[in-house]
């Protein structure tokens, strides 16, 4: 069955995350590993390292990818922010190794008027330079699929399959699929005839081998918006059907379902977090 999971704080420490994840009964989280609206970070503390270690080895949680930072944009026109972007980036990947987290998830950028192709080709040639200077770390980076709001690329599975396939060495490669912006994007599906055309057209373009993970995320706004706003599980325009599908397609079953979906609490005083895992596991169960 799917590991179910959501995005937890780093509040008070990385190590925090982990429990936060373990109250509110996930099986899997994602985090920042540090601030994701600066540029510097910084490295770890031994001290960090070792209490999230400890932690980690305490409960059955398991911290299965990281965020990279919202300020990261390897399209960018401006050359100093592709290479403060590429070493924020390098930054990411080795705090996720020294954690032993296995992925990092990353926005692909975006273009700023300069267009689709010239900001593929940024992008692949930074992480190109990327991976060659983080050999032979294990991580990998998971490219997440967007609404396409502006001129954020990632939106159509042919730009992801570009930036891969200009990129080397391929196999650090993955990607992230996000519910709520694919659909936004004007992917559908919300029936079987319609995710089985969805995973088809994955299958051919990128290949279904490449997708590592899923942001599990309802869209508060309608199919082919190209506006990224996310809703809790079931209430929002994708709805509940969908999700059932995904949760139970069988070349998924391994596969981790973060929740990004609104925090909170409910008019009852019920965590949201625990509303939606709950929703995704009757889901799974039905």
């Amino acid at each position: 069955m799917p590991l179910l999971g959501a995005h937890m704080s780093i509040s008070g420490g990385l190590e925090k995350a982990i429990l936060r994840g373990e109250k509110r009964g996930c099986q899997v989280i994602q985090i920042f590993t540090g601030s994701p609206n600066r540029w510097v970070s910084g490295k770890l503390s031994p001290g960090e390292i070792d209490a999230f270690h400890r932690f980690r080895t305490q409960t059955a949680v398991v911290p299965i990818a990281a965020h990279d930072s919202y300020l990261i944009n390897l399209a960018s026109p401006r050359r100093e922010q592709r290479e403060r972007s590429a070493q924020a980036l390098q930054d990411e990947l080795n705090r996720a190794e020294s954690l032993n987290i296995p992925y990092v998830v990353m926005h692909p950028g975006a273009h700023v008027g300069e267009g689709e192709k010239e900001g593929i080709r940024r992008i692949a040639e930074a992480l190109n330079r990327i991976f060659d200077r983080t050999y032979p770390l294990r991580v990998q980076i998971l490219l997440e699929t967007t609404a396409g709001q502006g001129t954020s690329l990632g939106c159509r599975f042919e730009q992801l399959a570009e930036i891969i396939r200009r990129t080397v060495p391929q196999e650090r490669l993955g990607v992230c699929l996000d519910t709520c912006h694919i659909f936004a994007a004007g992917y559908d599906f919300g029936n079987k005839e319609a995710l089985d055309k969805l995973l088809r057209e994955f299958d051919d373009i990128i290949g279904l081998d490449r997708l590592k993970l899923f942001h599990a995320n309802d869209s508060k706004r309608e199919l082919g918006s190209r506006i990224d706003r996310h809703e809790h599980i079931g209430e929002g325009a994708i709805g509940e059907q969908a999700f059932s599908l995904l949760l139970k397609a069988p070349m998924f079953k391994d596969l981790p379902f973060i929740l990004e979906t609104p925090k909170g609490k409910d008019a009852s005083g019920r965590d949201l977090d625990v509303r939606n895992l709950s929703v995704l596991r009757r889901l799974m169960e039905e």
